[in-house]
């Protein structure tokens, strides 16, 4: 028969199985969150300034530290198995290198798609 206390028991295996949960003071919380607000702010201001073919290489960066800062304190990658966060990192890694590749490609037939430009199409 499953009583409370069996299941108090086994609630208390897992969580000696698990280990304890990291509390982070308020303030770094805090911090974290106003740190992305202004990444957000910087990442909308950033989108008035012309950068030609530059910009989303930076909101693209702006991104990856948000995500970065987002999987460190709020999901407590900071304070977990430091091999999860190489395999955060190759992840990432991974992610720009094959969006690199994917502009790299569409720079060659990119003339091709804008209409009545020297060298693309003319249009109906």
């Amino acid at each position: 028969m499953v009583t409370i206390d069996t299941l108090q028991h086994v609630a208390d295996d897992e969580h000696e199985e698990h280990g304890l949960a990291h509390v982070m003071p308020v303030r770094i919380l805090v911090g974290v969150f106003l740190a992305l607000v202004l990444l957000t702010v910087l990442t909308v201001v950033a989108t008035f300034f012309p950068t030609g073919s530059l910009e989303i290489w930076i909101s693209l960066g702006i991104a990856t530290v948000k995500a970065s800062l987002v999987a460190a304190y709020f999901m407590h990658l900071r304070y977990d198995n430091p091999l999860n966060a190489v395999l955060f990192a190759f992840g990432l890694l991974f992610v720009a290198l094959f969006v690199g590749f994917l502009l790299l490609d569409t720079q060659q037939y990119q003339p091709d798609l804008i209409i009545n430009q020297p060298g693309g199409m003319t249009g109906p």
